[in-house]
């Protein structure tokens, strides 16, 4: 069977490329998605819950893990204008889409690299970690983002998650409350939860 699903290094489905005109955080985006990544059809509600409430500082160093083609990342960077964003993820077809969608949106101040979770960042810390988790490659890599984050974070750092209710958002909870020093629940919108998990300083 072919890799299909969003989560594999390579996916073989056949390219179908489409244009996405949406609006995030006050700004227009111009998107290319393709099959083979996730949400290739619009940016996903649970990816625009997490845009609508990440909150930052203008000059963080910004990490997203699990990227696909770009949206919070891409969003993040226009966020951090004195700042910079690395922007991870497996998906090797995801990975060259965000840098086409960096450029036709005019960001420059990103980083975007092809990586097996935190493999090609392992000797970096950022101020700020955002991820719309893979559930769909199941709890034990959902928790070990988790689980790296804590040590990719600068103290005071903090961890922003969507994740739904019905995908595990009590488990997911519990095991960032195991290690981080602050849980906070920001927002719930249509059974999406969004989590901000604080390193303690």
């Amino acid at each position: 069977m072919p890799n299909q699903h969003y989560y594999s290094n390579q996916p073989d489905i056949a390219h179908d490329r489409k244009e996405l005109k949406t609006e995030l955080r006050g700004q227009t985006f111009n998107f290319i998605s393709d099959a083979g990544v996730f949400s290739k059809s619009g940016v996903d509600y649970g990816s625009k819950v997490l845009i609508d409430a990440m909150e930052f500082q203008q000059n963080a160093s910004v990490l997203d893990v699990g990227c696909g083609y770009g949206p919070i990342g891409l969003t993040a960077a226009k966020m951090v204008v004195d700042g910079h964003v690395t922007m991870i993820d497996i998906n090797s077809r995801a990975v060259e889409l965000a840098k086409e969608n960096a450029k036709r949106n005019g960001i420059s101040n990103v980083t975007i690299l092809e990586s097996d979770l935190f493999a090609v960042v392992k000797d970096q810390q950022f101020d700020v970690i955002l991820t719309n988790p893979p559930i769909r490659a199941g709890k034990e890599t959902v928790h070990a983002i988790f689980e790296e984050s804590l040590s990719h974070l600068r103290e005071g750092g903090q961890l922003w998650v969507v994740i739904q209710k019905k995908q595990g958002a009590p488990s997911a909870k519990a095991k960032l409350e195991s290690l981080f020093h602050q849980v906070e629940e920001v927002t719930k919108d249509k059974g999406y939860r969004i989590f901000k998990a604080t390193k303690s300083s």
